[in-house]
Formats: structure tokens, C-alpha cells, sequence
């Protein structure tokens, strides 16, 4: 299947129905050589297709506890499942479909196989519930998906018409797998427009009301050649592991994106615990580890118990990285890790530093393509000095169909809800989040979606729900609860409470501390003023707290 040249292979137009229009688009800038794309592009194509076509067929790919696979057996395992997708199942391009699983074998190859046939990928993370993935089916339309058998039992509740339509296939399980034995083992991918939809990711905000950020087939080359080829300087004896899921965009890149295009591996945990992490580098030769700093902190006391002497680069993301866990590994391991802030809007990193570039504390500078400045009080782009973060180039934020693009494009700039200072040498270092965003272990939790749930417990007459200081994950989830009559606020409610919000959203959502108030500081409009909780300036506790 074939587009006009320059045009768009999507037949459901969908995607570019949702797109905001130009005029509120970032400006994208694509000075590098490396970012000038012909305009039909496949980013499949380029990531597998042409490593194949170079010799690198034999080369290893993918790795992990089940096996590995080469290049030539991960290109013919997607070109099955993309032909289970247009015979079995009768996606079209343009079609958005959602991937549930571990970060595995299967999971790679069912992404590669959506790229091939020119859909849309929705990745999403094995820990979400029902109420969470209803949400995303409604936001992006979804109709079809491809799950791992051992997550199907949210997923069928939040798709039923799916499941019981034959448009909902697990794997892992034989389901997929015998269809893609009768498949033929070869496709010939879509000729898809370098700016065709081809990954919608989805972030909370502030609010909890999902946004999906749509990116193209060129963003998911940009982040490879910006990232993987620039800062890091990945080359085919490298080997990369990490803990984020592909549903991330830092995963998505590190783990699958960055290694095929510059024809390394990966190796790939389903539960990439600390032990399995300081494992998995040994058995598997790693040579470039992705994870938060919360797992750096984790990992620092097991270090020296194990050969790690294959690994040349960690990289740090996901929330800020304090300095003392810089140190603490520096001193563990001889490794520097390198910092970087990224954004689901912007794909993946754009201020980072490496080698003797690193000034531990600070974050970095932008990468090659990219510009940053802070705005002032009055919006007006400054070179120093402190204020919000705005950065711009290849990559950049479209949400899908969403009035809140508005707010995080200003005029030409992605602004991202941080606040940062900018020193004297060019430095990012930050201060803040400029926004009600916890960070936590490397998650992004969105407190209002936190307090709608606990707001469900019969025992919550009101809540608000603040991020408080941690010095092991940055910052824990806090809910400051007004009971209603006849409950008790103590150490048997609080469990109560946690789990009722594990059981409602991702489980990793939940408030490590709660304290019971009498009342909640508001302004004479009404509205909570959570910057007092945050600041420790609301009632006196009048229950306790626990983590």
C-alpha cells in the first residue's frame, strides 16, 4: 500500500481529524543533517527493514530470560503478527491499536508490526485498571488490541465490544501466536507519510483527564538520532537495559527505539526489580542502563557485589537526580551517571550532558537541536537566571484534540511545567514543578485523579492530595482527608484507604501518607489551596500519618 508522495497512507483519518491545528503547533526546528527525513517514511521500515537489508540479520536484537532473537527472527515474527493484523483483524491505516504487556519478545514485535502496517500504537502500562484503560479507548477510539494473556482480564472489562467481536487478541497464551503460524512471514510495510500519526502516548497532567500526545514516524527517528546517536553514541556492540516500560516514551526509546536504529540489542525484564536489574548485567553484558534515580538509590548497595564492569553509560530520568545519588553511584560503580529531563509531549530528552560534560547537580544543557530558555514573570524568553522551562526543536507537543495544547505551547516554545535556573556556563539546573504534577520514583501522578478516587471511600467527606518531600523517591503521594461523621481517622481507616485507591487506579497511585484534618485551607471562592498543604501551613493534624 502506497501514498501519494508526501501525503498521508491513513485511510481512518482519526488522527489528523485530531490534530491541533498548525498555527499551534511548536516551532520545529531541524538544523542536524541526521534530521532532514524524505518526506514517505516508515520508521519500521528504517529500524528493521534496512538492518536487515545492511547484514545485520544475524545479529542479536532483542534478549531476555525467554530467549533472544536476531534482527532477520524479530523482522519475521512482526511481519506475521502484521499480517494477522490486516487478515485476521482488517486494521486499515490510520487505525489505533493498544498494546498491553510486559517489556518482552512478543510486546516488541507487536509494535513493530502496528508500525509496519501503518496504524497507530497505543502502549499502555501493564499496571493500569479498567476505569484507567476505558479512558484511553475513549480518548483515541480504539478498537483493536493485542495484550499479553496474564493482563487480559482489565483489559476485556474496558473493551468488551472488542473481545467479543474478535478484535482483542492475546498472546503469550497461543492465541496470536497460532494465527501468526499460518501467516505468511513476510509484509510489505506501508509507505507512510513521515508526518502520518503513528504513536499516540498518554499522559495525565495536572488534572487526571488523560491527554494523548501524537507523534509521527520522523519523532520516533528524531529521538533516535538526538538521543541515542548524539548524547550516547550508541554503536552495534552495545548492549541496553533498562527499567521503564515501552508505554513510556523513555522506555519506548531506550529499550527498543535506540538500540535497532543504531543495529545494537536490548535486553529485556518483565520486572525489573533491583535484583533483576544488577543481575541482568553480567548475564547480559549491558553496556548502557536507563532507569530513575530511585532505582539508581536501590542499586547502590548491591553494586559492588556483582561484575559490572561492562557497563559505560547510565543514564537518569523520569524525575530530578539529586545529587547525592549521582555521588552514591559514582562511587559504587567509577560510572557518572548522565542526568536528562524529557517530557511525553517532547518523546524524550532534550537537556541532558555526558562524559566530562556532566556537572553533577545540575541536569545539563540542551542537546543538538534543540534550544531552552526559562521565562520570565512576563512570559519573555531569558539565557539566565530562573523561570519556567521552555524548550524547542525536532520534537514537539501535539495533543489530540485537546483546548490544553494552548497551555503548553506559547508562542513557538513547549513549556513544560518546570521551573529551572539557567547559570552563568548554560547550565539547566532544576528548581521546581511549576504545577501540582508529583513525581514520584520516576512516576508521574496526577493528584486529582488521586482524590477523585479516594472521594469514592464512603469515609471521605473531602480531600486534597499533595506531593510531600521523600529523600527515597523525591516525593511521596500525600492525601489530607476531611472524614465524615462516624470514622475514625487511625491506622486501620488509612489501610482501608490506600487500598481502596490501589484497587481503583494503578496501584503505584496510592497515598504512602495520609493525614486526617479537620478542615481544608480554602480561598474565599472555595477552592482548596493546596501550595498551604504543600507548605505544611494548613489546620493541625487531626488523625496521623503513615508511610
Amino acid at each position: 500500500m502506497t501514498a501519494q508522495p508526501g501525503g498521508s497512507a491513513h485511510i481512518d483519518d482519526f488522527t489528523a481529524r485530531g490534530l491541533p491545528p498548525r498555527s499551534e503547533w511548536p516551532v520545529m526546528t531541524f538544523d542536524l543533517p541526521e534530521l532532514r527525513y524524505p518526506p514517505q517514511l516508515n520508521c519500521a521500515t528504517v529500524l528493521l527493514g534496512d538492518a536487515i537489508r545492511e547484514g545485520h540479520g544475524d545479529s542479536v536484537a532483542l534478549r531476555s530470560d525467554a530467549g533472544e532473537w536476531t534482527y532477520a527472527q524479530l523482522l519475521e515474527q512482526s511481519d506475521r503478527i502484521a499480517n494477522v493484523l490486516v487478515h485476521d483483524l482488517g486494521i486499515v491505516p490510520g487505525n489505533r491499536v493498544l498494546l498491553r504487556g510486559y517489556n518482552g519478545l512478543m510486546l516488541a514485535a507487536a509494535w513493530f508490526a502496528v508500525m509496519k502496517v501503518g496504524a497507530v500504537a497505543v502502549p499502555t502500562m501493564p499496571m493500569l485498571r479498567t476505569h484507567e484503560l476505558s479512558q484511553i479507548c475513549a480518548k483515541a477510539q480504539v478498537r483493536h488490541a493485542l495484550c499479553d494473556h496474564r493482563l487480559m482480564s482489565e483489559l476485556c472489562a474496558a473493551m468488551p465490544d472488542a473481545l467479543e467481536q474478535g478484535r482483542l487478541l492475546s498472546f503469550g497464551d497461543g492465541a496470536l501466536e497460532r494465527r501468526m503460524a499460518v501467516q505468511a512471514p513476510t509484509f510489505v510495510d506501508v509507505q507512510t507519510a513521515a508526518e502520518d500519526v503513528c504513536l499516540l502516548a498518554f499522559t495525565s497532567g495536572t488534572t487526571g483527564k488523560p491527554k494523548a500526545t501524537m507523534h509521527f514516524h520522523r519523532d520516533i527517528l528524531a529521538m533516535a538520532d538526538v538521543v541515542g546517536g548524539r548524547l550516547l553514541r550508541t554503536g552495534p556492540d552495545d548492549v541496553h537495559l533498562g527499567s521503564p516500560p515501552f508505554a513510556f516514551t523513555f522506555g519506548l526509546g531506550a529499550l527498543l527505539v535506540f538500540p535497532l536504529r543504531f543495529r545494537a540489542s536490548a535486553a529485556l525484564i518483565e520486572q525489573p526489580s533491583p535484583d533483576a536489574l544488577i543481575r541482568a548485567i553480567p548475564k547480559f553484558g549491558v553496556t548502557a542502563l536507563f532507569t530513575a534515580p530511585t532505582m539508581y538509590r536501590n542499586l547502590v548497595p548491591l553494586a559492588r557485589d556483582f561484575d559490572l564492569r561492562s557497563l559505560r553509560r547510565c543514564v537518569s530520568a523520569g524525575e530530578p537526580l539529586p545529587k547525592a545519588i549521582s555521588d552514591q553511584w559514582s562511587d559504587a560503580t567509577g560510572i557518572r551517571l548522565i542526568d536528562g529531563i524529557g517530557a511525553t509531549e517532547m518523546i524524550h530528552i532534550f537537556i541532558s550532558a555526558a562524559g566530562e560534560e556532566i556537572r553533577p547537580g545540575a541536569t545539563g544543557k540542551p542537546l543538538p537541536g534543540y534550544q531552552a530558555v526559562v521565562l520570565d514573570e512576563q512570559g519573555r524568553p531569558q539565557t539566565h537566571g530562573s523561570g519556567r522551562l521552555a524548550v524547542r526543536g525536532p520534537t514537539g507537543c501535539r495533543y489530540l484534540d485537546d483546548d490544553r495544547q494552548r497551555g503548553y505551547v506559547v508562542d513557538g516554545w513547549n513549556v513544560t511545567g518546570d521551573r529551572y535556573r539557567i547559570d552563568e556556563d548554560g547550565y539547566f539546573w532544576f528548581e521546581a514543578r511549576a504545577d501540582d504534577m508529583i513525581v514520584s520514583a520516576g512516576y508521574n501522578i496526577a493528584g486529582p485523579e488521586v482524590e477523585a478516587a479516594l472521594l469514592e471511600h464512603p469515609a471521605v467527606r473531602e480531600v486534597a492530595v499533595v506531593g510531600a518531600p521523600d529523600p527515597a523517591r523525591g516525593q511521596v503521594v500525600k492525601a489530607v482527608v476531611v472524614l465524615r461523621e462516624g470514622f475514625q481517622g487511625d491506622a486501620a481507616l488509612v489501610r482501608a484507604l490506600q487500598d481502596h485507591v490501589k484497587n481503583a487506579i494503578a496501584p503505584y497511585k496510592y497515598p504512602r501518607m495520609v493525614e486526617f484534618v479537620a478542615g481544608l485551607p480554602k480561598t474565599p471562592s472555595g477552592k482548596i489551596q493546596r501550595y498551604a498543604l504543600r507548605q505544611g501551613d494548613g489546620p493541625p493534624a487531626g488523625g496521623i500519618a503513615t508511610t
